[in-house]
C-alpha cells in the first residue's frame, strides 16, 4: 500500500498548547508509511452562510484542499466549557459547506485530547463525535483516549515512557482504521 496522509487537526491555537505538544509527540509513533500533516485553523474567517455563494477565502480553500487530500483525520482537542473550542467548530463548519460539498464526508477519523483535568477531554470528545457522525465521518470506536496532562507525558518532544505503549495502541488502531477505509 502507498503512503497514507493523515490530517492532524489540533483544536487549540495557544502557543504552548498541551494538545499540540501531545499531537506532535504522538505522530512520531506513526509507522513510516503514514505522513502527518498538521492543518492550520487559526487564520480562518468566522463561518457565515452568506459566504457560501462566493468563492471561499484563500485560507478556507486551503483547508478544504488539505482535508480533501488526506486519507484520514486525527482530531486532538482540548475541552472548553465542557465542549470543543470555537476555533475547531469554525474549521469544521468551513470545510463542511456549502451544503452538499463537505470535504469531511467519508474520511475515517479518530478523536482524542489532553487536559489538566482528571477526565481529560471526555465531554469535548463526545460532542465532537456527535458532530463527526452528522458529517458522515466513520470514527474509530472502542479506543477512547482520555488523557490527563501530567509531568512526563511528553518528554523531549516524544511520548513519555509511562504512556508510550498505551499511545502506541491507539496509533496502531487508528492507522488500521484508516487503511481499512482505503480498501473499502
Amino acid at each position: 500500500m502507498s503512503q497514507l496522509t493523515v490530517a492532524v487537526v489540533v483544536g487549540s491555537i495557544r502557543k504552548e498548547s498541551f494538545n499540540k505538544q501531545f499531537a506532535e509527540a504522538l505522530v512520531k509513533q506513526f509507522p513510516a508509511d503514514v505522513k502527518p500533516q498538521f492543518i492550520r485553523i487559526d487564520d480562518l474567517p468566522l463561518y457565515d452562510q452568506d459566504s457560501d455563494a462566493q468563492p471561499p477565502a484563500p485560507t478556507v480553500a486551503r483547508l478544504r484542499q488539505e482535508i480533501k487530500a488526506a486519507d484520514g483525520v486525527l482530531f486532538v482537542t482540548p475541552e472548553y466549557n465542557r465542549s470543543i473550542p470555537g476555533v475547531l467548530k469554525n474549521a469544521i463548519d468551513q470545510a463542511s459547506r456549502p451544503w452538499g460539498q463537505s470535504v469531511w464526508a467519508g474520511k475515517p477519523a479518530a478523536v482524542l485530547g489532553v487536559s489538566v483535568g482528571a477526565i481529560g477531554t471526555a465531554l469535548a470528545q463526545q460532542h465532537l463525535r456527535n458532530v463527526l457522525a452528522y458529517l458522515a465521518m466513520p470514527t474509530l470506536a472502542g479506543h477512547e483516549t482520555f488523557i490527563q496532562w501530567k509531568e512526563g507525558l511528553v518528554e523531549n518532544g516524544a511520548i513519555g515512557s509511562a504512556s508510550k505503549e498505551f499511545v502506541q495502541g491507539f496509533v496502531d488502531a487508528f492507522v488500521a482504521w484508516v487503511k481499512q477505509h482505503q480498501q473499502a
